[in-house]
């Protein structure tokens, strides 16, 4: 399978499965941030090993658009409220989806971090948008063209 088409697996995998959930986008950001923070784990290693270089694209997160009507002041909340209020098994169906379609696609680790990279600059953005805590919880908003 290409890579192109390892992607696009992924995508619609994701796209579904998100929206047959109706997983809130803090649930999403948790799942998106675990696997990449492996995965580039695992990429660091392997440079440190070999001396490669890694694309910024690849290391740090895709930076997100501010407009003038998102909030100005950061939102307060009690993150150990949020970890409680999450719906773990449906992070676990989620991150289960994520694991096995890598690997079931070998898709190589650049590739998977660049694929969860997009959907990451999304649930950020929206998590940017948020104006008040229970926003965290409104299902994410996938666009049309997604």
């Amino acid at each position: 399978m290409s890579a192109t088409e390892s992607m696009v697996l992924l995508q619609e995998r994701m796209v579904n499965l998100i929206g047959q959930l109706t997983m809130p986008v803090s649930e999403v950001a948790l799942v998106l941030q675990h696997h990449i923070q492996g995965l580039l784990g695992s990429l660091n290693e392997y440079v440190s090993k070999t001396g490669a270089t890694i694309n910024d694209r690849v290391s740090h997160p895709w930076p997100i658009e501010r407009r003038d009507d998102m909030p100005q002041t950061p939102i307060s909340f009690d993150v150990e409220k949020v970890l409680k209020i999450v719906d773990h098994d449906r992070m676990d169906i989620l991150s289960t989806l994520i694991r096995v379609t890598l690997v079931e696609t070998e898709m190589d680790l650049v590739e998977g971090i660049l694929a969860l990279r997009s959907w990451e600059q999304l649930v950020r953005q929206q998590l940017a948008e948020a104006t008040g805590p229970g926003q965290l919880f409104s299902p994410l908003e996938l666009p049309d063209e997604w």
